[in-house]
């Protein structure tokens, strides 16, 4: 069996340059946890807050490898769009406004979550205590009755999402790092009112009795009452007129293949052992590559990792290891993560990783993209994409290869 771990050292050497240019920046923890976070390892923190990156870069565009066809402008048939966010035919009134963000707890103590097969793109990212969280991004939820478990906000998330011109929802948060960047005036945010959140969204929540779970694992975002609450804050369902989509999709009929690049039917961001504080270390999660469907499907601590909602198993058409300089901010193990700049990335898509590197410029509403290693946009399959946040300075562990 060959294995392969991603090398870094190339964005080791700029670990101080990404303090500034990713978007990391350090402020002191607030001294004492806000309303609805837990303590100790399961008490998960916040990136700093301070100011915006400024744009001093347009979003690169990329130009496609020229053999694969892929979607160029989008056209409406039959009441039928192709989503920017799967490049699959989605019904026009989802396909065309904004998605919304959740985010949603992965650690033991909280499983099975409830909705997350309908996310389009799901992005993991460590948090304090040496865990994962998720953040959904779904534009297809109208039916779900609920989403979640719902859990708090850390600023690196709040970023990701509003490159997404996501609405973002969430259950508490870390203060002071995230408080003043919800108030924002273009950061169109759902959530429950606890300390540090001045525009509450109660209505878009509720208690789900789930006998044997603690308290901060029964708070669910609530469909009815999310459309309430856009509403009666005002916020716009429509996308903003120079919308950057994150990905670039093969075509119908056409699949993406990157036959010259190595084979990855297996998957492990946090390494086969497991053995490492990367996040991804505590309950070892995983892919698997299916041939037959072309899906990458989702293990964690072990077993399958299925959704409440339908009792599948997650599985996805994309998975992305995107590489951020992290830090150890004090203590309480609060991390910050570089989330704008640039950075090493691996794309897998249809059983193939493509190396290459992530760009993001152009301000907070412009998503990360993504490029081989001539610096043509990556051609996505269509389908929902997993995108792993690695710990650039835990990136060794991350392993991938065919499987033998």
């Amino acid at each position: 069996m060959h294995w392969r771990k991603k090398a870094l050292s190339a964005l080791l050497i700029c670990a101080a340059v990404c303090t500034v240019s990713c978007g990391v920046w350090l402020e002191p923890v607030p001294e004492s946890a806000p309303e609805e976070e837990l303590s100790a390892a399961e008490e998960e923190m916040s990136a700093p807050e301070g100011e915006t990156p400024a744009a001093e870069e347009e979003q690169p565009v990329g130009e496609s490898d020229g053999n694969t066809p892929v979607i160029e402008e989008r056209t409406e048939k039959d009441g039928k769009i192709q989503s920017y966010l799967t490049g699959q035919w989605t019904d026009v009134g989802q396909a065309l406004r904004r998605p919304i963000a959740v985010m949603i707890p992965n650690n033991r103590p909280a499983m099975p979550q409830y909705g997350l097969s309908r996310a389009g793109i799901i992005y993991e990212a460590p948090v304090e205590g040496r865990i994962t969280r998720l953040m959904a991004v779904f534009e297809d939820f109208d039916d779900l009755d609920r989403i979640g478990p719902v859990r708090s906000s850390r600023d690196y998330f709040v970023y990701v999402a509003m490159g997404y011109e996501a609405i973002y929802c969430n259950w508490g948060l870390a203060r002071p790092y995230v408080e003043e960047l919800l108030r924002r005036s273009d950061c169109y945010n759902i959530s429950m009112g606890v300390a540090g959140i001045h525009n509450p969204a109660n209505e878009a929540f509720d208690r789900v009795r789930r006998p044997g779970y603690a308290t901060e694992f029964t708070g669910y975002l609530m469909t009815d009452g999310l459309f309430a609450a856009v509403d009666r804050l005002g916020y716009d369902w429509d996308y903003d007129e120079n919308y950057v989509p994150p990905f670039l999709f093969a075509a119908d009929g056409a699949t993406s293949d990157y036959e010259d690049c190595g084979e990855a039917e297996m998957i492990w961001p946090g390494g086969i052992s497991g053995e490492n504080s990367g996040g991804y270390g505590a309950y070892h999660p995983y892919f698997e590559y299916h041939a037959d469907d072309r899906l990458y499907y989702r293990y964690q601590d072990g077993q399958e990792q299925i959704d409440e909602y339908n009792g599948e198993q997650l599985a996805v058409s994309n998975v992305v290891f995107q590489y951020c300089h992290g830090e150890v901010r004090d203590s309480h193990d609060y991390l910050a993560f570089g989330v704008h700049g640039e950075g090493d990335a691996v794309v897998f898509t249809g059983g193939r990783a493509v190396p290459g590197t992530w760009k993001r410029y152009g301000g907070d509403f412009t998503p990360a993209k993504f490029y081989d290693e001539e610096g043509n946009e990556i051609i996505f399959n269509q389908g929902k994409t997993w995108i792993c946040n690695i710990w650039q300075e835990y990136g060794d562990y991350a392993e991938y290869g065919p499987d033998e």
